[in-house]
């Protein structure tokens, strides 16, 4: 019998922890996603960041179960995008932004739900990536939009744009937060 490859995943929520509403502490996050048979949970800061182990699945499979799970158990519902070790090691080497951004907390990588997005949805994203904004910058990649925020998140007039356009199919994540979860992804299984 041949042994499971396994898998390292992040697992990113969409809004938890955010105000009031979509409350979830890690611990019940971290037990949540190990009762579904994942390895090795562990939690990034209080926002819905996860990285753990498991069986190769594809990651929509993955994202849908903890997203189900959510509800049942914790009573919260939030989107969930999965990616796997190496996607997530492609969005932080193919960040374009790197040199101008002096502050990594005000460099966000709005993560697409999908690197096959439609050909209408991705000619939107080039569209809003090319304009030139007064102050930052923006850049698209294969399964990330980069906005640098020179003045700040709430202050960036690219991040509302992208935010607006992309809706619920994404979740953004400052520079630090990413660095922090792929060295957790690039420590031996």
């Amino acid at each position: 019998m041949r042994a499971m490859t396994s898998n390292r995943y992040v697992a990113l929520l969409r809004g938890v922890n955010v105000g009031r509403a979509k409350r979830v502490a890690m611990a019940d996050l971290r037990k949540l996603v190990a009762d579904l048979g994942f390895d090795e949970v562990r939690s990034v800061l209080n926002s819905g960041n996860l990285v753990f182990s498991g069986p190769q699945r594809p990651q929509d499979e993955v994202a849908a179960q903890i997203e189900e799970a959510l509800v049942l158990k914790l009573g919260v519902a939030a989107r969930v995008l999965v990616l796997d070790a190496a996607e997530l090691a492609d969005v932080v080497a193919s960040n374009p932004l790197l040199g101008q951004a002096g502050d990594h907390s005000r460099l966000l990588a709005f993560i697409l739900s999908s690197p096959h997005a439609t050909p209408q949805a991705r000619q939107a994203l080039e569209g809003l990536c090319g304009q030139s904004w007064e102050s930052g910058a923006t850049a698209l990649g294969e399964r990330a939009a980069y906005v640098w925020c020179p003045d700040g998140i709430l202050d960036s007039a690219a991040a509302a744009a992208l935010g607006k356009q992309l809706g619920d199919t994404t979740t953004s994540r400052n520079w630090a937060t990413l660095l922090k979860l792929h060295a957790l992804c690039s420590e031996p299984l």
